[in-house]
Formats: C-alpha cells, sequence, structure tokens
C-alpha cells in the first residue's frame, strides 16, 4: 500500500473515532440533563473537635426557604450558581461547593472559616480568624474558642462581616476622598488671594501726577495727593481684611484635612492593636498549659489610646493585670515563675490582683 494511502485511511479513521467520541459525549449529557435530581446530600467537610458554626440542617433551611429547585427538578435546570451564593453569603462558609453526580445525587461541600477567637466587647458578638477575617456568631453555633471580653472597640462596626484589612483600606479611600474633596474647596480662596494680591499690587503702583497741560497750583496738587493717600489706606484696610479672611478660610480647610489625617493614623493604630490581639491571643492557644489556663481575656483601651488586657486564669480566684501585649512572651515567663515560687507555696485563693505590667515585678493585692 502506498505511503499516501496508508495516511489518509488513518486520518478517517481518528476522525471518525474523534466524532464518534463527541457525539457520545453530547449525547451523555443531553440525556444527563434529561434526568431528574433525586437526592440531596451536604457535607461540611471541616468540622473539628472544636464544634461546628454551620450544620446541614440549616443547610437545607436555607435552600428551602429560597426558591431554588433541587431534589425531583431537571439536572441542567438545577442553578448551581444560585446555590452556592446563597450558603457562600453566610459569613462563617469559607468555601461552597455544589455538583451533581452522574447518580443524579446533588451534593453540596461546605468548608467552614476556622474560628480563633470569639469577641464579645462593646455590643460586638463576632468571630475572628486567624487572618483577621470577621463575621457575626451564629444562633446556633457551638465552637469552643477563646472569648475576648470588656470595653475594647475593634476597629470596625459591630456588624461588619468581612476582612478587617479591607474595611480599614475603604475607610482610609474613603478619607482620602475627603481630604481631596476639601483641597477643592480650597481653590475659591486661593483665587480670592490671587485677586487680593493683584488688586495690592495694583494699589501699590497708582500714583499722582502734575498735570502739566494745564495750571494746577500747588494746593490743588497736595489736594489730589491727600485723596489718594486716604484712598489707598482706606483699600490697604479693605485689602488687608480679605486676606485675613481668605487665610481664615484657607486655615479652617486645612485643620479638616489635618483631622482627617488623624482620623486615618488612628485606623491604622486600631487596626495594629487588633492584630496584635489575635497574635497574641494565637501564642496563648499554642501553649498547652495557658491554653487549659485562661478562660476569659478582658480587653480594653486605656486614655492613652493603647491596648491592654487581662486574663482571668482557671486557678484561683485572681485576676491577672497583663497590660500591654507588648513582650508578652517574657510577662508569660514571669507569670510561671511566680506561680511555681509563689502561689504554689502561699495559695491560689491569697491575692485578688496580680500586676505583671512592670518589668521585674510581680505586684500583688489582696
Amino acid at each position: 500500500m502506498k505511503p499516501w494511502i496508508r495516511y489518509a485511511l488513518l486520518a478517517l479513521m481518528w476522525s471518525a473515532v474523534a466524532a464518534y467520541v463527541a457525539y457520545a459525549a453530547a449525547t451523555a449529557h443531553a440525556r444527563r440533563g434529561e434526568r431528574k435530581v433525586r437526592a440531596l446530600e451536604i457535607e461540611v467537610v471541616d468540622s473539628t473537635s472544636q464544634g461546628h458554626l454551620v450544620s446541614t440542617g440549616s443547610v437545607r433551611g436555607w435552600i428551602a426557604r429560597s426558591d431554588i429547585q433541587t431534589v425531583g427538578e431537571r439536572v441542567d435546570a438545577v442553578d448551581l450558581t444560585a446555590l452556592e451564593q446563597l450558603i457562600a453569603r453566610n459569613g462563617f462558609v469559607d468555601r461552597v461547593a455544589a455538583y451533581v453526580t452522574y447518580r443524579g445525587v446533588l451534593r453540596i461541600e461546605i468548608s467552614q472559616r476556622k474560628p480563633l477567637l470569639r469577641l464579645l466587647t462593646d455590643g460586638v458578638n463576632s468571630y475572628v480568624t486567624r487572618e483577621g477575617f470577621v463575621f457575626s456568631a451564629p444562633r446556633a453555633s457551638s465552637l469552643y474558642v477563646p472569648v475576648v471580653t470588656g470595653s475594647y472597640r475593634p476597629p470596625f462596626p459591630a456588624d461588619h462581616t468581612g476582612d478587617a484589612r479591607e474595611y480599614i483600606d475603604g475607610e482610609l479611600r474613603r478619607i482620602d476622598g475627603r481630604i481631596a474633596q476639601l483641597e477643592h474647596e480650597k481653590y475659591p480662596f486661593y483665587k480670592r488671594e490671587l485677586k487680593n494680591d493683584r488688586n495690592l499690587s495694583a494699589l501699590r503702583r497708582m500714583r499722582v501726577k502734575r498735570r502739566w497741560w494745564r495750571l494746577e497750583s500747588a494746593r490743588e496738587f497736595e489736594t489730589r495727593v491727600e485723596e489718594l493717600r486716604r484712598y489707598k489706606a482706606q483699600k490697604r484696610r479693605d485689602y488687608r481684611y480679605e486676606a485675613r479672611m481668605v487665610q481664615q478660610g484657607i486655615d479652617r480647610i486645612a485643620a479638616e484635612q489635618e483631622a482627617e489625617r488623624r482620623k486615618q493614623k488612628k485606623l491604622e493604630k486600631t487596626y495594629e492593636d487588633f492584630m496584635n490581639l489575635l497574635t497574641f491571643v494565637e501564642k496563648v492557644e499554642e501553649d498547652d498549659f495557658w491554653r487549659s489556663e485562661v478562660v476569659q481575656i478582658v480587653a480594653r483601651t486605656v486614655p492613652s489610646g493603647a491596648l491592654e488586657v487581662d486574663l482571668i486564669p482557671r486557678s484561683g480566684r485572681h485576676t491577672i493585670r497583663f497590660g500591654r501585649l507588648e513582650n508578652a512572651e517574657e510577662k508569660f515567663e514571669k507569670l510561671m515563675r511566680f506561680y511555681r515560687r509563689g502561689l504554689s507555696r502561699i495559695g491560689w485563693d491569697e491575692y485578688r490582683t496580680i500586676d505583671i505590667r512592670y518589668d521585674d515585678q510581680v505586684v500583688c493585692s489582696k
């Protein structure tokens, strides 16, 4: 057989195979689309010993209250994207995937977020992940994580759901826009200032010349000079007053801009404190002893603006004044030495307050 004939036959054969595969796939897809969903399976793929934020019953309830048809609906008519969006809009859901198996089972796999702590401060009741993602605590949640209470105000509103950094960035952009808007409000004052300067320059150039084309006595000339002097004096007062008004307007707007910049600095500082709090709780959770010993963290913002915390331990009846979150490891080591060498001999119920805020000392009060 000639080579070109063999190549032509091979090309025809592979074309026929490809056409058959495409036809079979299209037919299978069409038949699968005509089938109906016969069951709904929901799986929370990362439920842990900490508890759960989302249950299969809750998800079934969300679907039942929506207009999305599932069991009994044709496979190709089920809106999988709408299902995923319905479930994902709950902040405690990290990822969701919905698909229909070849057996006609609609499977929904859900990955829940893993909170690091729960905030119960100043009207806030939210979980927070290690990355700083915030979401409201579901009613039916039963999660065992450290609880932060107190008068501390986090850098986001009580009803916020989402990444804290994204919220801060959005607020910073909004403030930047306000600063830019205030800068535009200065332009009319700049124009008034320029006009006032030009008027003042023109006033300085004004002179009285003798009228040589007509006989003018010295007295008449002096009279005109005096009139011009009075006119210029009055105008100078008017222009100085205008300059003060213009400067006051510019200073007022500049003060508003500076206030907005202070808001930005405060936002960044409160976010830094918030992330330091997460890091602190993470350190507590990483240590087996302190994870079991610390049952509550009380956070507050002191008048200086710094974040300080108190610890409520499981042992004894005392409160630990931990103070600022800097040098946390050194403070925990100091507290551990006091536990071993002091409280273990004196008694765990001897003191009401144990203050470790100061360097190289532990201050106790009964």
